[in-house]
């Protein structure tokens, strides 16, 4: 059975995009921790972090690294997170996020009133911090699609 990230990933679900490759996609969260907060999903269905191939994991971790630099460029912020957790959906992702300070790195924190106005301007503020570090390229052409040009 396809995850709701899947779903996500084929179009089926709308998704705010900032990221895709041929191994994974990045997209935010629609309840952010902090602004431009993200998930790096793969392409695969694979159901834990523990589960997944010690290269597929590298591949992520990189992806969830230079999306930090640009979360960090974008909201002046002294770090960028990465969370595994993995409870909501049973499909591998990292949480990758602006941070400020452990307190705020809480589950707890997580905002499910933020407007699709605000998600949208995020998801391209973020987008602009990857085209401006010449990461264009892994940028899909529409906001909402999981595909390159």
């Amino acid at each position: 059975m396809s995850t709701v990230f899947t779903k996500i990933i084929a179009g089926d679900i709308p998704g705010r995009f900032v990221w895709a490759d041929d191994v994974c996609v990045a997209f935010l969260t629609i309840a952010p921790i902090t602004d431009g907060h993200v998930l790096v999903v793969p392409r695969q269905e694979i159901k834990q972090y523990t589960d997944a191939p010690d290269e597929l994991l590298s591949h992520l971790s990189v992806v969830a690294k230079r999306i930090g630099r640009a979360q960090q460029r974008a909201w002046d912020a002294p770090r960028a997170a990465v969370i595994v957790a993995g409870f909501e959906v049973p499909h591998l992702h990292l949480h990758v996020l602006p941070a400020w300070d452990e307190a705020s790195l809480s589950f707890a924190n997580a905002r499910s009133d933020v407007s699709g106005e605000a998600l949208d301007a995020a998801a391209e503020r973020l987008r602009a911090a990857l085209r401006d570090a010449g990461l264009g390229t892994t940028i899909p052409a529409e906001l909402g699609s999981a595909e390159l040009d």
